[in-house]
């Protein structure tokens, strides 16, 4: 279920790109304002749930709102991983993200579906390759957007099957995760000008 965009604490930049193409009849680009976004992840188990953050890169985008084809990236450092707990990240690192080998997460659209309104908050959907450890996957994402003083302020919410998609499942005999993890992103996109 998706929340209101105002409960999130992140803003996804790819949303922030979509807005501003849908508003304008030609091409623009997008910067991903990397201080202003967040990712965060929260994976269940038998006992508690788990919740921590990563650390953005970097990001652009570029939307033709004709078209709806996109372009650009959004770029999470892997290593940065942090649940507040070093021995339970260190083991993240090293053996399901395997971040000295797999160094970045990167989500690349390609098409933008919806329109976006002017004022107020609109959903679209963002399809693309979200690339982790190794690997790239199709995934489509719905997407809250919103502009705020010439930006875009962006959220979303999707799962990654991290097991499926080829990772390690941390559960050992006594603790027991979710196959899934799920990804929240809060991003603000500022037009390059």
């Amino acid at each position: 279920m998706t929340k209101p965009l105002h409960s999130y604490r992140w803003q996804l930049p790819l949303f922030a790109v979509l807005f501003a193409g849908s508003l304008a009849a030609q091409e623009t680009a997008w910067q991903l304002d990397a201080a202003q976004t967040k990712v965060e992840y929260t994976l269940g188990d038998v006992l508690h749930t788990v919740h921590g953050a990563f650390t953005i890169k970097r990001g652009d985008l570029r939307f033709d709102p004709e078209s709806g084809k996109a372009s650009g990236d959004m770029v999470v450092d892997a290593k940065s991983g942090n649940s507040g707990n070093s021995t339970r990240d260190r083991k993240m690192n090293r053996e399901i993200l395997e971040s000295d080998k797999y160094s970045e997460i990167v989500f690349r659209p390609d098409r933008i579906q919806g329109k976006v309104s002017p004022q107020g908050v609109s959903q679209v959907e963002v399809h693309g390759t979200f690339e982790i450890h190794g690997a790239g996957h199709e995934i489509t994402m719905s997407m809250q957007v919103e502009p705020v003083n010439g930006e875009f302020k962006a959220a979303t919410q999707f799962n990654v099957p991290y097991q499926k998609w080829g990772m390690k499942n941390p559960s050992t005999l006594f603790l027991r995760v979710d196959d899934k993890v799920a990804i929240t992103i809060h991003a603000v996109w500022k037009p390059v000008r």
